[in-house]
């Protein structure tokens, strides 16, 4: 399955925004690459991102059981956490989606491929399995 990079920064720091991770590209990508819109670039992006909350939300539901070292290194770390929490966080897909692609439309943030930026939606961009996606925030956010 191809892979593409996302990177995040805050517009005047140059700490990053997050770590860099990859998110699978649609099924219709191949190795050669493909040509398909921004709106489901970052569509496939998001869902990504809140089936790995989902995941991990539900991982938090488990008690942890830790090693005397591990539990020694999250001492020094500030937090041990066992786990056995339902937090119950819930998050519609479709709403955060719609979030995402109304803040990008609202230019709170910037979205580069490739080096290349995207002012467009629907604008058709060329994506490869080596490719690289950056989001740019504008304005950090308080405490962010």
């Amino acid at each position: 399955m191809s892979t593409i990079t996302v990177a995040g920064k805050v517009l005047g720091r140059s700490k990053p925004l997050f770590t860099d991770w990859r998110v699978p590209l649609p099924p219709s990508i191949g190795e050669g690459g493909e040509v398909l819109t921004l709106r489901i670039l970052l569509t496939q992006i998001v869902l990504t991102e809140v089936e790995a909350f989902q995941t991990r939300q539900e991982q938090r539901r488990l008690v942890k059981v830790f090693t005397k070292a591990e539990i020694e290194q999250k001492v020094l770390l500030g937090k041990v956490n066992m786990g056995g929490e339902d937090l119950n966080q819930g998050v519609d897909s479709q709403i955060a989606v719609g979030n995402a692609l109304q803040s990008f439309e609202d230019g709170l943030y910037f979205v580069f491929v490739d080096d290349i930026q995207q002012h467009k939606l629907d604008s058709q961009i060329i994506v490869n399995p080596n490719s690289e996606l950056l989001f740019l925030r504008l304005v950090p956010l308080v405490g962010g």
